[in-house]
Order: C-alpha cells, then structure tokens, then sequence
C-alpha cells in the first residue's frame, strides 16, 4: 500500500511512519508532506496514493485547502487533536480521522477498512466527499464567543466582561451570574443558551444549575457515589456538585 503523509510536525511524521511499517512492513511511504502548497503540489503533479493520512492543522493553513485546489482522488484518513465529538459523523467511506496521540490498534483498524476498500472498484463519490468535508471544515472553524453581556444596574445598564465572571446560576428559575469582585447580577438568558455563548475552555457546566469559570475552581472534594464538590470563589450558598457521569470530563477539563 502505498500512502502519503501530509503532517508538518516532523517527530509525528517519524512516529507515524514507524507504527505503519510495525503494522505493515509492505507499506511505502511516498511522500511527506508539511504545508498545502507541498501538498497540492504532490496531488497535481504524482500518482494517486492508495491512502492520505492527512493532519488538519498544517504549516500555511488547513489541510480542507488541498481540495479546493485540486482533486484528491484518494481515501483521507484525517489526524487531528479536536474533540472526538466534533468528528465521530465523518467515520465513513473515503474519510476517516484519527485523535492524536494515535494509538495502534485505531491505526491498524482504519488501515484494515481502507484495504477492504482497495479491494472493491474505487468510486469517488465526489460529490458526497466534497460536501462531508465542508460539513468538517465548518464545525472546526473558531467559534467566535461572548465577550461582554450587558445588565442592569441600578437605574442604568452596564457591560461586564466575560473574562470577569465568576460562575452563572440559577436560582428560582432566574437566570444570575456573580462576578470575581463578588457582584450579582440577573441575566436575561437561560443556562442553555449561555452554555452555547461561552468558550467551553474557560465554562464548564458542572450541573443544571451552574456554568463555572476555571479560575473560579479552588478546590475539588471527593463525594459520594463518585460525585465531585466544587468549592468556589467567590462562594456560593448552594452546593455545587459535578455529577459522577460528568465528572471524568470535568477533571480532563480542568487538567488541560
């Protein structure tokens, strides 16, 4: 099998091309490619590689730029470090991806379909293959997120910024925020839609009542049935606990 690396880290290019010859000594690598314009270059002017394994993040851009430059007539396995959510609808057909660090046995699972695909006539849905990478291209865009919210205070209305939020609420079916100089205020979103507006490596919802700012977190006890209770600051009068099926993401969030 022949294929094409196109990856501008050049230890995870070695990484990558010894875990493909362990798995498969027959495997030539034909390329090694670190920006789209190398990249568009090799796909214009040499064969078809049998497979493309193909990081999104490259040198001079994103890799979705090679196929608006020239046709990729060859299956894509995708290498990336986004959020397996982001990606898991694209596991189909001609493209596939892969979460960094890559582990063997997923490579070796992904080699074991596009072989089967190799196997049978290779008819490039075009059409389909185009439009499931515009789908990923635009889920991984940046996410342009809320700055400032505007409230009332007082008699007058007044921004604050985001970056001074402490942690949202809500209490008696009011939606509240208290700020890191210990302000409240009253907002006029519900807890869902300010899930949506906030950067989730700064907002974690750690249950239906509360989104906490990371800085916000000063400790983190053990509770029971493997809940976790979050002490915050400023304080709150309620309890806050991360629930035990959320819990393992909260510690990978705050462990980031």
């Amino acid at each position: 099998m022949n294929i094409l690396l196109i990856e501008d880290e050049e230890l995870a290019v070695r990484k990558l091309s010894k875990l493909l010859q362990e798995i498969d000594p027959t495997v030539q690598i034909v390329g090694s490619m670190a920006s789209v314009r190398a990249s568009v270059d090799f796909l214009k002017s040499q064969p078809a590689p049998d497979l493309i394994l193909m990081d999104i993040e490259l040198a001079d851009g994103q890799s979705f730029e090679i196929f608006e430059q020239t046709p990729v007539e060859s299956p894509v396995i995708f290498t990336t470090s986004y959020d397996e959510y982001a990606l898991k609808a694209f596991k189909v057909n001609s493209i596939d991806y892969l979460l960094k660090p890559i582990k063997r046995h997923e490579l070796e699972a992904s080699l074991a379909k596009h072989k089967r695909l190799l196997d049978r006539p290779v008819v490039q849905e075009r059409v389909a293959f185009d439009s499931l990478v515009q789908q990923l291209r635009q889920q991984l865009q940046p996410t342009e997120h809320r700055k400032r919210f505007l409230v009332r205070h007082l008699t007058q209305w007044m921004p604050v910024e985001v970056s001074d939020i402490a942690y949202f609420f809500s209490e008696e079916g009011v939606s509240l925020f208290r700020t890191k100089t210990n302000q409240k205020f009253s907002i006029d979103y519900t807890l869902d839609e300010l899930e949506s507006m906030l950067d989730p490596s700064q907002f974690f919802r750690a249950n239906r009542q509360f989104i906490v700012d990371i800085t916000a977190v000063q400790q983190i006890h053990p509770h029971f049935n493997n809940k976790l209770k979050l002490t915050l600051k400023p304080a709150s009068e309620h309890e806050i606990l991360v629930s035990r099926e959320r819990a393992t993401d909260f510690k990978k969030w705050m462990g980031k």
